[in-house]
Formats: structure tokens, sequence, C-alpha cells
């Protein structure tokens, strides 16, 4: 898969973009090169701008009708959108990029739309497939994979392509950590055969240091703060990136401190459960388990597990194949209806809140300040309550200054944010995130982490997917191990 022309040529010139909508910049007067061939770890606070600047590298923001663009930004000195055979991107939500309903012509759909000749496509569509570790049918439904699944699969696109810019928005942020490393070298491997210029957003950088050359930190308002090799450039603004959000490896790991209630009750119980998305083919069964308030159970378990679909069970979006899945009678809207999915969606909306691993897929308004308001005004709040509520939540989530904002413009991390924040608007008694801290910088992953601890110690029964490994050691008080192509799970006591 050697590329003809080897590695392509970033630029910006005071570059800037403005969502429409939005009345901040998202980057402004941003100035940087990278040279063909270059690896590239792209680093800063949430909202810097990061998923920003690989869009318009990769030629995704449109036109003046989606934001205001200023400046110059320039593939192998074009603009980006006269160079789309050059760039190959994995977004930050990698269902969005999934387009075609089987794996093989989802790999394949990129390689078709720039003219590869057909005899080409689909050896290459199998050795992407293999480099990234997704041992699908070609003929696989796209819609089965899980989250982490997608990743991959979006991963082989790009890398079938063969481009020569590879653009990665948090590339494993969905993975097992078995599958962090193995995907970050199947990344590696690639680029080192083909020459690309590599730019790979992360959050957590440890895993990325030794597979890149270069660091570039992004501020808060989008403009370079430091620039060079990963070990000077991390020596040399330790103490700053800390302070920034970014994850920096040697930091301390900040403490937890729980008041958990000594008295609580059981809000769920599960016996012989069995759970999948098509009768007569459970992704496990015989799951014996209880939830509690006060308490946070995890869910853990590699990629295709089955940990999603548990959530969507728990949550009443999705109905058990056998077994018994019932809420206490006390949650319950009525004693003969204690299972989830017999109840309707408002009375979901009090008793169990749910947040998706995809955040865009709960958005129903056109602001953030609507969008959080949205619960309590259905469940016919008080307006002086719901507005109190509403802005307690928007500064806690560090949003406020994008109330008037359209959801959909925010960074990954905000959009987690608003979604987390619309569930805590309706005080559900029992809380499911999918992947809570996912595109979270430091700063914002210790506040995160500590509102719901604080949540759970006042009572609420949180329960989390998550491959955060910090999360697990910090918050788990029950922890749901599931393991991927067996029956049984590990479900440990509650601590």
């Amino acid at each position: 898969m050697n590329s003809p022309r080897g590695g392509a040529a970033v630029t910006a010139r005071d570059w800037g973009w403005r969502h429409a909508g939005r009345p901040d910049w998202a980057v402004r007067h941003l100035d940087l090169s990278i040279e063909p061939g270059e690896r590239v770890l792209l680093l800063g606070p949430s909202g810097a701008g990061k998923s920003t600047l690989l869009h318009g590298l990769a030629g995704l923001l449109g036109g003046s009708e989606e934001g205001h663009e200023a400046g110059r930004l320039l593939i192998d000195g074009a603009a980006p959108g006269q160079r789309r055979e050059r760039a190959g991107m994995v977004l930050q939500d990698p269902d969005s990029q999934v387009i075609l309903s089987r794996v093989g012509d989802d790999v394949a759909f990129g390689m078709e739309n720039f003219g590869v000749p057909r005899e080409q496509i689909w050896p290459r569509v199998a050795e992407a497939l293999h480099t990234v570790g997704l041992s699908q049918p070609l003929s696989r439904s796209t819609s089965e994979l899980s989250g982490g699944q997608k990743q991959r699969l979006a991963l082989a696109g790009v890398i079938a392509m063969n481009p020569g810019l590879i653009l990665l928005d948090e590339p494993t942020a969905n993975l097992d950590p078995a599958g962090v490393i193995e995907v970050r070298d199947a990344i590696a491997a690639t680029v080192e055969q083909s020459g690309a210029t590599l730019v790979v957003i992360e959050h957590r950088t440890e895993a990325w240091l030794p597979v890149i050359d270069r660091v570039i930190v992004l501020g808060a308002d989008g403009q370079v703060l430091a620039d060079g090799t990963p070990d000077e450039t991390l020596r040399r603004e330790h103490d700053h990136l800390v302070r920034s959000g970014v994850w920096v490896p040697g930091a301390p790991r900040p403490q937890i401190n729980r008041s958990r209630m000594v008295h609580t009750e059981s809000l769920m119980t599960a016996a012989g459960l069995a759970f999948g998305h098509h009768a007569g083919m459970p992704v496990h069964s015989g799951l014996h388990f209880e939830m509690s308030s006060a308490r946070t159970t995890v869910i853990t378990g590699p990629n295709g597990a089955g940990k999603t679909t548990l959530a969507l069970t728990v949550g009443g979006l999705l109905a058990p194949l056998a077994g018994r899945l019932e809420a206490a009678v006390a949650m319950s809207p009525q004693p003969d209806r204690r299972e989830p999915i017999r109840w309707r969606s408002r009375e979901l909306l009090s008793r169990i809140g749910s947040v998706f691993q995809d955040p865009e897929h709960q958005f129903l308004t056109g602001t953030v300040r609507e969008e959080v308001a949205l619960g309590p005004r259905t469940l016919r709040r008080g307006r002086s309550e719901t507005l109190a509520l509403t802005d307690t939540l928007l500064e806690r989530m560090r949003l406020a200054h994008l109330a008037q904002a359209n959801p959909f413009t925010l960074s990954g991390g905000e959009k987690r944010r608003l979604s987390v924040a619309t569930v805590l608007a309706t005080a559900p008694k029992l809380i499911i995130l999918d992947e809570p801290t996912f595109g979270q910088d430091r700063r914002t992953w210790e506040e995160l982490i500590r509102l719901l601890a604080e949540i759970a110690d006042r009572g609420t029964a949180v329960v989390a997917i998550t491959h955060d490994l910090d999360f697990v050691d910090l918050l788990a008080d029950h922890h749901i191990e599931l393991t991927a192509g067996e029956t049984e799970a590990v479900v440990e006591p509650p601590r």
C-alpha cells in the first residue's frame, strides 16, 4: 500500500473558524506547519479547537452557511477541498462515519469514490481489516458492531485509501486497553510503511508517545502554546499542561473522598437475565445482579462483549430475551409494571436516565440551554425551578458560555458533558452512562468524576460502561465484567 507521493504537508496561516450560531471562534489566528511524514500528537483542553482543525484539514467544515473561515489552511499548498484524496480522517464519533450496511462495503467506499481499480479494492479491504484487528465477515451488518468495533472499521477505511495525511480524532477512546495498543501499533506500522503524515488527537497521551515525534499544544483560544519533541515539550510545559487540563504522564491522579450512605435500597434486580439484539441469539445469559441506591456499578469488558446492549436492556430500551429484570416496587410506576421495558417514555424519564455512547443521538433542540431544560419541562416542573436547575448544570458542566450554541456544533467533550447534564436535569433514581469520560481533558474529567461521586453519595444509583481504569478505581462499588464470546459474566460482590 505504499503511497506514490509520500506524506502530505500541512500549513495554517492566521487560520480560524467560527461555527454558525456560536459567538466564539473555535480556532483563531492559528499558525503552524507540519512537514511530510511527521507524526504529530495534538494536545489541548476540551474545546480548544483540536477537532475543528482536523475537520478543516479533512475538508469537512462546509461552506459559509455552516460557519465563517479566516486565513489559510493548506494541504500540499492547496485548500483541503482540492486535496480530498490526500486526507483520511477517523472522526471522534465513529458511528457517524459508518456509511454502508455491510463491513466490506463500508471499508471499500472511500476507494470506490476515488477511483481505485476494482481488482485492488478487495485485497486492500481484507488487508486493512486485518491490520486493525477487526475479524468480522465482510457481509456482517455494520449496525451490529459495537462502538469500539466501529472505531476499528472507520480506521480500516482510512488505511485502505492509503492517504498522504492520516487524521485521527480520539481513535482509541472507545477501545479496551488491549485494543488501544493493538490499534496504535497498527497505525504506527501503516505510517511507517506508507510515509504518511500523521496528526492524532488523544487526551490520554501516554499510549501515543512511543510512536510520535512531535507534540503541538493548543490553548483555550486555539493558538499554539507549545511545540516540540515529546520529551522536551512535556518536560518544559509540564505544570502549564496540567493546569490547562492536558493528560501528562506521571501527574498525580486526583483523590476522591467518598461519603457513601450506609443504608441503601435495591432499585433493580436481574435473575437469569439473557440479553441481545435478536431473539434466540443472546450475547450473554444467566446474569444475576442487583443495583442499589447510593452505589456505582461499572460494566467493563472487551469491545463487542455486549456492554452497551446490557445498558440498553437495564435502561428499559431493549427487551430482555430471557430471565427476569425488575425494578423495586417503590421505583416502579405501578406495582404490577416492574419491568422497565413496559414503562412509558415519561415514566422512564423520572426513573432511569440513559446517557448514550453517541451524545448526538439524544439531542432534540436548537440550543444547549433548551436541551438541558427539555426534561424538566416535559415533567412539568415550574419555570423558576427549571431556570435555576438549568443554570446550575450549565455552570457545573462548564457549558454556560455555550448556552445559546447549537448542541451539534459543540466539541466531542462538550457534547458528552451536555448529554450528562440533560439526564441529571430530571433527577432519575438510576443513571446509566455509556463511556461518560469520553473526550474529556484532565480538568473536565476530574469535575465529572467528582460530580458522579456526589450524585451517588446523595442516593442515586449510577451505572457506567467504561474502559477508563481510573474511573473504575475511583468510583466502582460494584463491578460487572463481560467477556466476549462467552455466555457468562463475572459479577464481583459490592464493596
